[in-house]
């Protein structure tokens, strides 16, 4: 069964391509899945909420709307939106300056930022700007998720070790304040943590079929209520997270004043730039595994309407969360419904729960923090990186440091920068061959070995990279070092079959060289040139500067060509025939077909 709509408005329906398929074995499968989901969800939100500076029970208003509304207008059929790790902290960071995290302003400037966030993504999808995020390269993605994982644990250590202290700033800020405060540490507080951490660590490696975020929570629970117990938690001084409110998400507003707007502005961008390349990429992730595609542009849509519509259901920044969608898949979700089903859940469950927090530790929450933050760092993949490439390396590094050391949100933007510049660096340098024809191949083919002869008229070179005005000045030097070096070779061939595309400058360059040779004696040819390449020659007028005799399809053509306009007193005087064309090539070799 299928539905047919109009494929401009098809981004207002997309849910129309699935839902009309969908039967018992999907919807079977889609709840099933949906139940642990909902499950999973419910201490990583709490868990990420922390993270934020948020009140706990945000963190799970902002697993309910938006995952329902992403999963409605996304493209991924296993992606679940919510709160995840990045996000959290970026949050935190960025806001925690602005106001006193948990309090009434900070949890406004959350929603507010929230809605910003998803008004940027939806205008980037509607102006059709999904390979946006191709820009954000992968060393970008390990190296800010790998210095988040490090401060959420320094942010973690006051409620780890069970000290009072500022967890706010940077990682050396935080690790000085540690460092005044190591004396104070609570040994039942730290027991309780390490306690929770070991048992999610047993879980994870031994027993993975069991959610290890629910088991470590559980026994971090135990561990804190037997110590209580025993001696008292006016001894023990274990403090807990506290009775979540058990009603709906509230309805709540962004506030969209001017000065708000501006303060955030810069966050917002840096958000929407992390969350949808987070996004994008576990939805092209789980895509592959399950052999289909998503759309980019519909997943920015969907991902913008999600948070917009979360910031009037007091949820903050939702993302394509890894954790609950690689769950989602494993559980054998079949369509978005899964996503949906969760949300819907989850609605139905937390008042249920709500009450139960107050017996969470918050030592048990920062032990299982340590443990998503030692799973976020990738070691694997830093490890390839750091051997597989230096340019990609420093990205990493500059990333990596800058999230530690410097605002989060500008880590993003200084990996994204320096990606881009060194992408521009090595853009700007096309790769330039020297060439000749080599007698030891078939058809004197062009070599670039050093040893073989070249005609003293005549020089070839290849050109492997576009021409525009970032690579115009490689190209010039490498004409005016070859015209200083070789001053007797007049005559330069061009092989462009490696160009693919020239702009106006790049162009003029072209021109420019073949005025130049011209009016030495000489001549510039290009060889090769793709059907693609000679319309943006004829586009910039360089076919008519140059003259469109000298631009040839094919080599054999272009030599002959060419070799028609060499002195050919010096050609007399040539000690080995360089061309089959040559004079004296042709008493021993046949002529070129």
């Amino acid at each position: 069964m299928s539905y047919s709509v109009s494929h401009r408005w098809s981004w207002l329906v997309p849910f129309m391509s699935w839902l009309p398929g969908v039967g018992r074995t999907e919807i079977k499968g889609d709840a099933l899945a949906a139940v642990i989901g909902a499950l999973v969800v419910l201490p990583q939100a709490v868990a990420f909420a922390t993270i934020a500076g948020m009140p706990p029970q945000y963190g799970l208003y902002a697993g309910m709307v938006p995952a329902i509304i992403a999963a409605l207008f996304g493209s991924s059929r296993h992606l679940v939106s919510g709160p995840t790790t990045a996000a959290s902290v970026v949050l935190f960071s960025s806001l925690s300056v602005m106001a006193m995290p948990g309090s009434p302003d900070y949890v406004t400037l959350a929603l507010t930022l929230t809605f910003m966030v998803g008004l940027m993504e939806l205008a980037l999808g509607l102006a059709r700007m999904g390979t946006l995020v191709n820009f954000i390269s992968h060393s970008v993605v390990v190296g800010f998720t790998a210095g988040a994982a490090l401060l959420i644990a320094a942010k973690q250590l006051k409620h780890f070790f069970g000290i009072e202290m500022d967890s706010g700033g940077h990682l050396h800020d935080i690790l000085i304040q540690f460092g005044h405060h190591v004396l104070e540490i609570s040994p039942a507080t730290t027991l309780v943590a390490v306690s929770t951490l070991l048992i999610g660590i047993a879980f994870k490696r031994w027993l993975p079929k069991i959610p290890y975020m629910i088991a470590a929570m559980l026994g971090g629970s135990l561990v804190a209520f037997g110590l209580d117990a025993w001696l008292g938690n006016e001894v023990t001084g274990i403090a807990t997270v506290g009775a979540l409110p058990a009603g709906f998400p509230p309805l709540s507003a962004p506030d969209l004043t001017f000065d708000h707007i501006k303060e955030l502005a810069p966050t917002a961008l840096a958000v929407t730039l992390f969350a949808l390349t987070e996004a994008v990429s576990i939805g092209r992730s789980l895509a592959a595994r399950g052999g289909y595609r998503i759309d980019g542009n519909q997943e920015f849509i969907g991902q913008g309407l999600s948070n917009i519509a979360g910031s009037f259901f007091s949820a903050y920044v939702a993302t394509g969360s890894f954790n609950r969608s690689g769950v989602n898949y494993a559980a054998g979700a079949r369509t978005p419904l899964a996503a949906i089903f969760a949300g819907v859940l989850l609605i139905g469950i937390v008042p249920l729960v709500a009450p139960y927090a107050s017996y969470l530790p918050t030592a048990a929450m920062a032990g299982l923090l340590f443990l998503v933050a030692w799973g976020l760092v990738d070691f694997k993949e830093i490890g390839h990186i750091l051997k597989a490439s230096k340019r990609e390396t420093s990205v990493l590094a500059v990333t990596f440091f800058s999230a530690l050391f410097l605002e989060l949100e500008f880590a993003i933007f200084a990996g994204v920068l320096l990606s881009l510049v060194l992408y521009l660096d090595r853009t700007s340098k096309p790769r330039i061959v020297h060439l000749a024809p080599d007698p030891r191949l078939p058809n004197r083919a062009f070599s670039c070995e050093p040893d073989v002869a070249q005609c003293p008229q005549l020089h070839i070179m290849r050109i492997d990279g576009s021409l525009f005005f970032g690579s115009v000045a490689h190209v010039e030097s490498a004409f005016d070092r070859l015209r200083a070096t070789h001053p007797a070779q007049k005559h330069l061939a061009v092989l462009a079959e490696g160009i693919n595309f020239v702009d106006l400058q790049g162009g003029e360059t072209l021109v420019r060289e073949a005025k130049r040779r011209q009016a030495e004696g000489g001549g510039l040819y290009l060889i090769n040139v793709k059907a693609g390449l000679w319309d943006a020659l004829e586009r910039c007028g360089c076919i008519d500067a140059t003259g469109g005799r000298n631009v040839f399809q094919a080599k054999n053509a272009a030599i002959r060509a060419i070799y028609q306009k060499l002195d050919k007193s010096i050609c007399a005087t040539c000690p080995q025939p360089i061309f089959i064309e040559c004079g004296a090539g042709q008493r021993k070799l046949p002529a070129s077909p």
